[in-house]
């Protein structure tokens, strides 16, 4: 008896393979999340059309889905980085909330929650966006160090810095910078330090070009700069990028470096773009779901603007369809699980072919026939 699965000779790696795959898994995924809806009465026709008019049928949710994506995709970008350098650091989460407290820090300037001085308009959005960006890298660093200094456990470590950073903002928001009354939080941000709009009327803040403008650096950092090369190698074979001339250490704390400043840059887009104050719960678990973009897009840097989208439209628009048909919340979970999980699974078609029944025996009769 054949085997359902046969092994490919070499991975499939063409964009088309690639894309219908993708497209393949996310309609298995909405076909068996469907199934889901049936002991609920509700039409998945109907809660589907729901989900993608919520998120993408007007200029109202479509910002909305932007908003969304925005942090998304710059942790994804990090998590890039940095695992092309070869550490599993997953610390992202950390990474956000230090980067967001600098930025409220330097936002509330000139108030007790904040910095001594106020900063005049046109030394503003530079200081800001280099102390949001420095904190997320030292963060990042602090364990970087102990994994290429130490040898220390970087996914461990990284995971456990999550932990301790949440608790710093705890302190700080129910401390040194809480604001007048009972809730666990700064002072408003000023007018002045808020993420500008992308147009009038709409949630898209000027965030989203920070994003892009990562990603596409991101890009050219990777593909074309020896930096990128020598980044890939250290991540790949660190004993042939030391035999090569290759400063593995260095190379790896640059990724780092440059990793946690990026998912530092998410937490300033959420306190100056959305929030507009420093809160406990600011994350939400944003830290890990970027890293699960960065998997979805399977590591390209171009891909994710995309996938975050996606994955922001799901969130977006998961809300209006449990609104609308009644649904759990449990189903949204579902779903989003269902798209991770097959998107991920579909990777196995690009090692392995399926034998499709009577395959087998015509390609043999072909083969006979030619020798004939």
């Amino acid at each position: 008896m054949k085997a359902l699965l046969a092994r490919r000779h070499a991975p499939v790696d063409s964009t088309l393979s690639l894309v219908l795959t993708t497209a393949l898994a996310l309609v298995a995924a909405f076909v068996l999340a469907g199934l889901l809806f049936i002991p609920f009465g509700a039409s998945p026709l109907t809660a589907f059309g729901s989900l993608f008019a919520e998120a993408f049928g007007s200029l109202r949710g479509f910002s909305q889905t932007l908003v969304q994506a925005t942090p998304l995709i710059l942790i994804a970008q990090a998590t890039i980085v940095i695992w092309r350098g070869g550490l599993g650091y997953i610390g992202f989460e950390g990474c956000f909330l230090v980067g967001a407290a600098a930025a409220s820090y330097v936002a509330l300037g000139g108030t007790p929650q904040g910095l001594s001085f106020m900063l005049p308009a046109w030394a503003f959005w530079p200081v800001v966006i280099v102390a949001a960006f420095a904190a997320g890298a030292i963060w990042a660093g602090i364990v970087g160090i102990m994994r290429v200094r130490f040898g220390g456990n970087d996914v461990l470590i990284s995971l456990m810095a999550n932990y301790v950073a949440a608790f710093l903002i705890q302190y700080l928001v129910s401390g040194p910078m809480r604001a007048p009354g009972d809730l666990p939080q700064t002072p408003r941000l000023p007018v002045e330090s808020w993420l500008p709009m992308i147009l009038p009327g709409v949630r898209a803040h000027m965030g989203l070009l920070i994003a892009l403008v990562c990603s596409v650096l991101v890009w050219v950092l990777i593909r074309a700069t020896p930096v990128g090369y020598e980044m890939i190698v250290s991540g790949l074979n660190p004993k042939a990028a030391r035999y090569g001339g290759i400063n593995v250490v260095r190379r790896q704390m640059l990724a780092v470096f440059l990793g946690g400043g990026m998912a530092a840059l998410a937490g300033l887009c959420a306190v100056l773009g959305v929030q507009h104050r420093l809160m406990d719960g600011l994350a939400g678990g944003v830290g890990f779901v970027g890293v699960v973009v960065a998997l979805l897009a399977r590591l390209n840097p171009l891909v994710v603007i995309p996938t975050a989208i996606l994955y922001g439209g799901l969130e977006v628009g998961g809300s209006a369809m449990q609104r609308q048909s009644g649904l759990p919340t449990s189903v949204i979970f579902i779903l989003e699980s269902l798209v991770v999980l097959l998107i991920l699974a579909g990777d196995i078609l690009r090692y392995y072919r399926i034998n499709w029944p009577g395959r087998a025996e015509a390609s043999l009769a072909a083969a006979a026939e030619n020798k004939s």
